[in-house]
């Protein structure tokens, strides 16, 4: 078992360090709002720190999970960030969704202190973190990563090493992507139907089962067709997401017209007061 911290009690980290604790793991927590990490405490054990240098001080390994590429470099870089506080062989894993620029930076930082580094953002949304059964995408050396890899399984259902340090978040990107055309799709199709006239749960059971069927048609078709969208990972959150990967692609060179297509119809949710509404809250701007 290894002496872990946790930097970020979020609807992410929050149970992701209470599996890393429930495996046997030492941990010490860290968040923003320290009451919430003494409240961490009270209920899984372990210690809470009010800085993450302090948090991070005399620990085999680090998690991360904060907001972005900002409150990442506050969080590692910052006055009392946690990278004055790494020792040599400690293993920084960072599950923040931020820019493949930031974790090559973050790499190079950690490696001047002895100490190394791994992007590793996550897929599965808040159900995923609960349950444990994230799927982490990773970048960063490859003798790190399988140190790192059964500790990173305490929460995870999948866990692959993609590339060097960035590989992770560029991977994440791709994953982004891919969901902001299959949710649009998916909302295009409904309201077709609704509009049709067809009994929708009916056409998603029987879809589903061919070639149209995706994890978003199983789990959000019928929240869609009834118009809920209290299912976690927020509107304003995938905005974040698809910035990072728009941003990237100007970079890279790479053309994505349905992603900056999606973006803007997200931006037109939020308009609507949809700011924190899940992702399948496309089709709510279809049926205005």
């Amino acid at each position: 078992m290894a002496k872990v911290a946790f930097l970020g009690l979020g609807v992410m980290g929050y149970p992701m360090a209470r599996h890393l604790k429930a495996k046997g793991h030492e941990v010490t927590v860290y968040n923003r709002t320290f009451a919430k990490a003494e409240r961490w405490v009270s209920e899984n054990g372990g210690r809470a720190m009010k800085t993450p240098r302090e948090a991070t001080e005399g620990q085999d390994f680090v998690f991360a999970c904060v907001g972005n590429d900002d409150d990442l470099r506050q969080a590692t870089l910052g006055p009392d960030g946690a990278f004055h506080g790494l020792k040599p062989g400690t293993i920084f894993v960072d599950h923040t969704t931020a820019s493949a620029e930031v974790a090559r930076e973050l790499y190079a930082a950690a490696k001047e202190k002895g100490a190394a580094f791994i992007d590793a953002p996550v897929s599965g949304g808040q159900a995923g973190a609960e349950n444990g059964v994230l799927t982490v995408m990773c970048g960063g050396d490859a003798d790190v990563y399988a140190k790192a890899e059964p500790v990173i399984m305490s929460f995870a259902r999948a866990c692959r090493l993609l590339g060097p340090a960035g590989s992770g978040q560029l991977t994440k990107m791709i994953n982004q992507i891919c969901i902001a055309g299959l949710v649009q799709a998916l909302s295009e199709g409904v309201h077709f139907g609704k509009k049709a006239g067809l009994d929708i749960e009916a056409v998603l059971d029987v879809i589903s089962k061919g070639a149209a069927g995706s994890w978003q048609m199983e789990n959000r078709g019928k929240t869609m067709n009834e118009g809920k969208f209290e299912f976690g990972f927020a509107v304003d959150w995938m905005r974040k997401d698809l910035a990072i990967c728009l941003a990237e692609a100007r970079k890279n060179g790479a053309s994505l017209p349905v992603t900056a297509l999606v973006d803007q119809f997200y931006a037109d949710v939020q308009k609507m007061g949809g700011k924190r509404w899940d992702t399948s809250s496309l089709i709510a701007r279809l049926e205005r």
